[in-house]
């Protein structure tokens, strides 16, 4: 598992996957999420929107799982 850190209160899981590195467009993360490919805490998601707090356990398929810090 690997932990990325975060400067702020929460980060927006679409930035989130821009920031691990799972994909390089908004437009990639959108479709991600919609073919079921992302949970967060063991749970299926699709809003891009969702904000991710330190501690949340993130699972992308084909690019790992991640844990969320605070700086």
């Amino acid at each position: 598992m690997k932990s990325i850190t975060i400067h702020s209160e929460y980060i927006k899981l679409d930035s989130f996957l821009k920031l691990a590195d799972c994909v390089s467009t908004g437009g990639m993360a959108k479709a991600l999420l919609q073919e079921g490919m992302v949970s967060v805490n063991n749970e299926k998601e699709e809003r891009r929107g969702r904000k991710l707090y330190p501690g949340d356990i993130i699972q992308v398929e084909d690019c790992g799982t991640f844990k969320i810090a605070a700086e």
